[in-house]
């Protein structure tokens, strides 16, 4: 896959991901059960394909990459788990900022892990996009309620997982985008059964029809098409094109739940929007 279609394949699936808020304000279960049951669609979904189209399973490639599937696969389900466990201590624009620290700490570790050369251009394109989430968050408005430490802990603890996802699959061999995608997303969703037993064990969960008609959507759609894409346009792209073009989902994601949730957005917050949109194309042009 060339680099204008990896970054397309991987700004697809940003922008898939950027409408699960919509999703997950009308699912009546704990975000826990929601993201095991999204890994586990996900996963069952890329399986049925490779079964209709008769591909077999590339297992050599497996078996000679596990460790670093392993690593990027439990780092996803603990983005997810953290990620949500950040928007319920916290407020969602704060855990959302946080969260997206990832494409910093890619920028500033990508060269001393995967000794790719360090880009000037496309770290001042990183604030730029730091700059722009700050902006979309409120907090230039000076509103702090709902801020907690332990909030803000999980969201970087989120952060760390998101980048660490990115550093593993770096680092991984020739294997094959189906494989890739339903290894790791197998891997994250058994590293979110522990969170939904401690959490939910001895507990009844009632969801309604409009929960579960929605749970299949984001595990088919923003888990199953929306992660191989992902995966796909990764292989592809730099790990520092990867952290900026990274912002656009929430820029998406904001701008979803202004227009379709007719949650607001400041001036200030749509000035941020495009400034991240922005950075994300810029750097993608840039060299």
């Amino acid at each position: 896959m060339g680099r204008g279609k990896a970054a397309a394949s991987f700004s697809s699936a940003l922008c898939i991901y950027g409408t699960i808020g919509w999703a997950l304000a009308y699912i009546n279960l704990p975000s826990e059960v929601v993201v095991l049951f999204r890994g586990f669609i996900g996963t069952a979904f890329i399986l049925a394909v490779l079964l209709v189209v008769k591909r077999h399973v590339n297992w050599a490639s497996v078996r000679e990459n596990l460790p670093w599937l392993a690593a990027g696969g439990v780092s996803l389900g603990l983005n997810w788990v953290l990620l949500f466990a950040s928007m319920r201590a916290t407020t969602v624009a704060v855990a959302t900022l946080c969260n997206y620290m990832a494409p910093v700490i890619l920028i500033l570790v990508a060269p001393l892990i995967l000794h790719e050369k360090r880009s000037l251009k496309k770290a001042a394109c990183a604030l730029v996009a730091v700059v722009g989430m700050v902006m979309i968050s409120g907090l230039l408005g000076g509103g702090t309620q709902g801020v907690t430490a332990r909030g803000i802990a999980l969201g970087l603890g989120a952060a760390v997982f998101a980048a660490t996802l990115i550093l593993s699959n770096k680092k991984l061999g020739d294997v094959p985008v189906f494989e890739r995608s339903a290894v790791q997303l197998a891997f994250a969703t058994l590293a979110a059964l522990p969170f939904v037993i401690a959490n939910n064990f001895g507990q009844t969960l009632a969801p309604d029809a409009l929960s579960i008609g929605l749970i299949a959507l984001l595990g088919i759609v923003h888990t199953g098409v929306a992660y191989c894409l992902y995966f796909g346009g990764l292989a592809g792209l730099s790990a520092q094109t990867a952290a900026v073009l990274g912002y656009i989902e929430p820029a998406v994601s904001v701008l979803v739940s202004t227009l379709i949730l007719q949650e607001p957005l400041s001036t200030v917050g749509w000035m941020g929007a495009f400034l991240i949109l922005g950075a994300a194309i810029l750097s993608e042009i840039i060299e």
